[in-house]
């Protein structure tokens, strides 16, 4: 399985330029699933419904198998438009991303290379302004502290690099904590250093964070 890859974050990001009179709208955000990324097609059809074409094109990780790869070209000449989006979204290197692209016919024939051009810019252009994030996988182990203890113990995890993504509070204090694939030997280590042996760590499988970049 993939143990990282990078995506958009979750807002919209538009871009909006003009070619010859007609007017491209450019979206990018992200979709997770298949699902997600047609609902994102269908409110840039929606909020647009007088448009003549609302072009796209998505990649969608999926776990354990190669992404999904969808464009289409909306009524444009074939491979104007889809393609081009398509081959701008895969150079970015992300996964879990979404363009449309929005045209207002301008009266003026673009040709196949003008439109291939403009598609080609809707979307790295927009892309320019998209924050990134990185999905990573994370093993986990679940550990109980001492109340009076959890607070110095966790100072020096995060020191570490390492991640507490729960916390829970009972008889002791019981904390999951998120590390990289193969580091258990090393969290082990962590902990017995600084519980003087008194802590042991239970595996709790594996979880994706997210972190920005």
């Amino acid at each position: 399985m993939e143990q990282s890859y990078v995506r958009p974050a979750e807002e919209l990001v538009t871009h909006e330029f003009e070619v010859k009179r007609s007017r491209f709208i450019g979206w990018i955000t992200r979709a997770d699933t298949e699902e997600w990324a047609r609902e994102v097609i269908q409110a840039a059809r929606e909020q647009y419904p007088d448009a003549r074409h609302h072009c796209s094109a998505f990649i969608v990780h999926q776990d354990g198998a190669q992404p999904i790869e969808r464009s289409s070209d909306d009524g444009e000449p074939s491979g104007t438009a889809g393609k081009p989006m398509l081959e701008v979204l895969k150079g970015s290197g992300m996964q879990d991303v979404v363009a449309v692209a929005i045209r207002y016919f301008g009266g003026i024939k673009l040709g196949t290379g003008g439109l291939v051009s403009a598609y080609t810019e809707a979307v790295s252009a927009t892309l320019e302004g998209a924050a990134r994030v990185t999905r990573e996988v994370r093993e986990l182990g679940t550990v109980d502290f001492p109340h009076a203890e959890a607070g110095r113990i966790e100072s020096e995890l995060r020191v570490a690099g390492i991640d507490v993504v729960d916390v829970s509070y009972n008889r002791a204090a019981t904390y999951t904590l998120a590390f990289a694939p193969g580091e258990a030997e090393r969290v082990h280590a962590l902990l017995a250093a600084a519980t003087h042996g008194g802590a042991e760590m239970k595996p709790a499988g594996h979880r994706w964070v997210e972190r920005a970049l």
